[in-house]
């Protein structure tokens, strides 16, 4: 370790985190002192650290210590996406980004390494025999999991995210219209696929997506896309209605097999609520079968309940 002048240190990183809240690592340096030093490179380069660097400069801390290493540039990036993605404020999709490639480059680096499309996470005893081997033979995704915590198969899936999805489906994903579990299914077809059903697909659930993904392997992209634009879509509320009943009849069920019975004045109240229910259920069939605008159904306040008991319904089921 040695001091350099903070003033003499080049922050052109693409991977240093220079702007984020720095307020507590300041305390903790005016605590404790720097427990890290800073690592740059021979031409004083910044390589990893940059909250200490921040938080340093902004101290007034000068000059500042530092860790000089001697490595070519793939090398250099490789630390720093490493001390990178210890980080808790990166995004998903900035998590994705960096992992694919510090995937590309360890493997660049030592080609003896296991590769992560070959990892096969099925196998306990597979991984058992990784953490015996040298570092230079152990897979990205093994070396990775121990540094950050993350499990085996969230990192494998985040850079097959990366890796296999479309620009168009990237982008759904950047404004929050896909999340990672719709990718994963989407990121089964090729990318000319996902770039075709995207839009049309982004607001449907993980298990429709997976559907889909299905015909079109089944029948073609072109022919599921004409089914998706041809068939009815089905309104919120009846999918909403769909899960309710499922939650319902699952809650019915044990009540009845087990023959739960309680005399109090809160089941009494359910009981009265049930055989409003049932009114309201006989109309919604009828007006299905005998369409008429003069059926007189509850209105949809009445059927409103507090946040405090759905919660409750949401941990019975």
């Amino acid at each position: 370790m040695e001091f350099v002048d903070i003033e003499t240190i080049n922050t052109n990183n693409k991977y240093l985190r220079l702007e984020t809240d720095i307020s507590k690592l300041k305390k903790s340096i005016e605590t404790v002192g720097i427990i890290n030093p800073l690592v740059i490179n021979e031409n004083n380069k910044l390589i990893a650290g940059g909250r200490r660097y921040s938080a340093l400069k902004e101290l007034g801390i000068n000059p500042v210590p530092v860790i000089k290493i001697s490595k070519n540039e793939y090398e250099e990036e490789l630390i720093s996406i490493d001390e990178n993605l210890v980080r808790k404020d990166l995004t998903n999709m900035e998590v994705e980004k960096t992992l694919s490639r510090g995937r590309e480059l360890y493997e660049m680096l030592y080609p003896e390494a296991l590769k992560y499309e070959n990892e096969d996470l099925t196998v306990p005893e597979y991984q058992d025999i990784q953490s015996e081997l040298p570092n230079d033979k152990r897979s990205f995704i093994d070396l990775t999991a121990e540094k950050t915590g993350l499990s085996k198969r969230v990192i494998k899936s985040a850079i097959e995210r990366e890796e296999k999805a479309s620009d168009k489906v990237k982008e759904l994903r950047s404004l929050g219209e896909l999340n990672a579990t719709q990718t994963n299914e989407l990121i089964k077809l090729d990318k000319d696929d996902q770039e075709k059903l995207s839009d049309l697909v982004h607001k449907k659930s993980a298990k429709d997506i997976k559907n889909i993904v299905k015909k079109v392997k089944e029948q073609g992209v072109e022919a599921t896309v004409n089914e998706i634009l041809t068939t009815p879509t089905l309104p919120t509320e009846f999918k909403s209605f769909e899960t309710l009943l499922k939650r319902m009849n699952k809650v019915l069920g044990k009540i009845i097999f087990e023959d739960i019975r309680a005399d109090t004045p809160e089941v009494k109240k359910i009981l009265e609520g049930v055989s409003t229910l049932r009114i309201n259920l006989d109309q919604l069939v009828e007006s299905f079968a005998n369409p008429s605008p003069k059926l007189n159904a509850m209105k949809s306040e009445d059927f409103e309940e507090d946040d405090e008991t759905n919660a409750e319904a949401q941990d019975t089921l």
